[in-house]
């Protein structure tokens, strides 16, 4: 009877730590990178987030995989876009950052990266638009706005 009830024991820790480790659900990575750090990261300067300046980019079903942001250093009237990716973070994937300064062309950064692409352009007086591309998922404004 001992030795019963000691494997009843026994198979309950081991059914509890089976069941605690199923019911606990992966951990996703989070992306390091703020739009701040990675502007800054890649060009200097302070940034801030600007009115109308962020996207959502889903997949084809509507998970999230990245997020685009146009943000603004006040003290040399720049523009930075950065797509910082949600999905393979620290895993050189596609992903590409857009900027169209009015009367201008898209200035792009697109490549393998681990984190985020960003690309930078002067926009003082003038209006802008931006997109941003996670693997092959697109989203970005493209209308003008942002002016100044």
């Amino acid at each position: 009877m001992r030795k019963f009830a000691r494997r009843l024991v026994v198979l309950g820790v081991s059914a509890a730590a089976v069941a605690a480790l199923a019911g606990s659900p992966a951990q996703a990575a989070t992306n390091p990178y703020t739009p701040a750090q990675a502007c800054n990261n890649d060009f200097g300067g302070s940034w801030a987030s600007t009115t109308d300046g962020h996207r959502t980019i889903s997949d084809s079903k509507g998970a999230k995989v990245g997020d685009v942001y146009l943000m603004y250093n006040s003290a040399t009237g720049d523009n930075c876009v950065t797509t910082i990716k949600a999905v393979h973070i620290g895993t050189a994937t596609w992903v590409h950052a857009g900027l169209l300064v009015q009367g201008g062309s898209w200035k792009t950064q697109g490549n393998d990266y681990k984190y985020y692409a960003a690309v930078k352009a002067n926009a003082t007086d003038k209006c802008v638009q931006y997109d941003g591309v996670v693997d092959t998922f697109l989203s970005g404004r493209y209308t003008w706005g942002n002016c100044g």
